[in-house]
């Protein structure tokens, strides 16, 4: 599952989408938000994992866009 995801992460000033195991990065913005609507559709495209960092690195949020291996739960 880890080459399943793809990373919205700092890089340097900027923010980049990387997938796991991959040496360069997919997409290099210069905002988190333009970073995320990018690693967004290629998530959705590519049926992964979408984890969003922090400038500190630490993980924010993610959203599956795959097989959930957790979906969540119908409500009734």
């Amino acid at each position: 599952m880890p080459n399943k995801q793809h990373h919205v992460q700092p890089h340097g000033d900027d923010w980049e989408v990387k997938k796991n195991g991959a040496d360069r990065a997919s997409v290099v913005t210069p905002t988190k938000k333009e970073a995320e609507k990018a690693g967004r559709e290629i998530s959705k495209n590519q049926g992964t994992e979408l984890v969003i960092h922090k400038k500190d690195g630490t993980i924010q949020k993610s959203d599956s866009h795959g097989n959930d291996p957790n979906p969540p739960k119908d409500k009734k």
